[in-house]
């Protein structure tokens, strides 16, 4: 928590000075809510700034509001009760979101890396780069809402870009990291600000002669419809879905599809899914950070055959056996986690598939 002197700390002037605390303290997010003190998150806990800090009131979280948002966010906010967008300063970029509730304006920032970090760096494995050198297909990073999925999928386009010479969309709300073009050329498109939908803007996209295409979250059945089609008519798709593992992901796929429909699609997946990438952010068991646990699922025979005959519940089977081609299951990778120091016993029961398990792991 941030050293405070012992008289009350005062509401501060701007956002501004809130995201400057943030990223000097290493924290994800911050909070600036009415009736509540200022908080941050840090390594994966939410906590107040200051323990003395004054209660924001509904007049200071309206000041805050209106003192950074431009006159198209305002408006927005004003029509919508709600507006989510990019905020970039001349220290950092912020994923903003600003929202009109019962007591007054609450704000949340996601404190964004604006260098794209590598994927040596991140801690993600040699077995997914072979994802990043398919000429066709779809690739799903995956996680909840804070477990690093917009990071992971900056990494494997900038490794792309880097590796590859190709034509590069991205598709996002809000554009995140902000991508020079290096060996390819790369086009952002932010939905709502340059188009409409992910939808619009991914229809829009296949007439602009692209080889890879980000889609920032397939939100419904149209974006994945469409996904779906992209990976089939030759390009690499690499999106995000709010599921917690490999075989989640597949189910929360197909049903969005009418019954009708599924076992064509089921077909389609099973033949342009080229990985799955599940993953989360666990804190360190010395306070220090927080640590990356990953499941991979790179699509085989065996895999493409569950997912043609609806039986995605073998999954979890066939990843144990399909080690030798790189893939990880989320248990195995907290287990090691573990086996290193870097996360505690506690956090792995917690958050494992197989509680009966690795309680018995832990027994054994």
């Amino acid at each position: 928590m941030q050293d405070a002197p012992p008289s009350e700390v005062d509401v501060l002037e701007h956002v501004d000075d809130y995201l400057k605390l943030g990223q000097e303290f290493d924290c994800s997010d911050i909070h600036l809510a009415t009736t509540a003190q200022p908080t941050w998150r840090r390594y994966g806990t939410l906590q107040p700034i200051w323990s003395n800090a004054k209660h924001l009131t509904a007049e200071d979280t309206e000041r805050l509001t209106m003192g950074f948002l431009g006159e198209r966010e305002k408006r927005r906010l004003l029509e919508r009760g709600d507006v989510d967008f990019a905020y970039a300063t001349d220290f950092g970029r912020f994923r903003a979101s600003a929202v009109r509730q019962r007591l007054g304006y609450d704000l949340c920032f996601r404190i964004i890396n604006t260098e794209v970090r590598s994927m040596a760096q991140l801690g993600l494995p040699d077995s997914i780069k072979p994802l990043t050198q398919y000429q066709n297909g779809i690739v799903l990073v995956t996680g909840s809402v804070g477990s690093g999925k917009s990071t992971t999928l900056a990494s494997l386009v900038d490794h792309i870009n880097s590796e590859r010479t190709d034509h590069i969309i991205t598709l996002e709300d809000p554009i995140e990291y902000v991508f020079e073009s290096k060996n390819c050329h790369v086009n952002q498109r932010e939905v709502h600000t340059h188009t409409a939908s992910f939808a619009a803007a991914l229809r829009g996209s296949l007439r602009e002669d692209p080889d890879v295409i980000m889609v920032g979250e397939m939100r419904d059945l149209e974006t994945i419809s469409l996904a779906i089609t992209a990976a089939e008519t030759g390009h690499l798709v690499l999106a995000t879905l709010h599921t917690g593992n490999a075989a989640r992901t597949l189910d929360r796929v197909l049903d969005v599809f009418p019954d009708d429909q599924r076992a064509q699609i089921r077909i389609m997946v099973s033949e342009s899914l080229r990985g799955i990438v599940s993953q989360q952010l666990i804190p360190r068991i010395d306070g220090e950070g927080r640590v990356l646990a990953l499941e991979l699922l790179m699509n085989t025979p065996a895999v493409a055959n569950c997912i043609r005959e609806g039986k995605t519940f073998m999954l979890p089977g066939i990843m144990q056996t399909g080690k030798a081609v790189g893939m990880i299951t989320m248990d195995d990778s907290l287990k090691d986690l573990y086996n290193r120091g870097l996360i505690s016993r506690e956090e792995v029961i917690a958050r494992c598939f197989d509680h009966t398990a690795m309680l018995q792991h832990f027994e054994a």
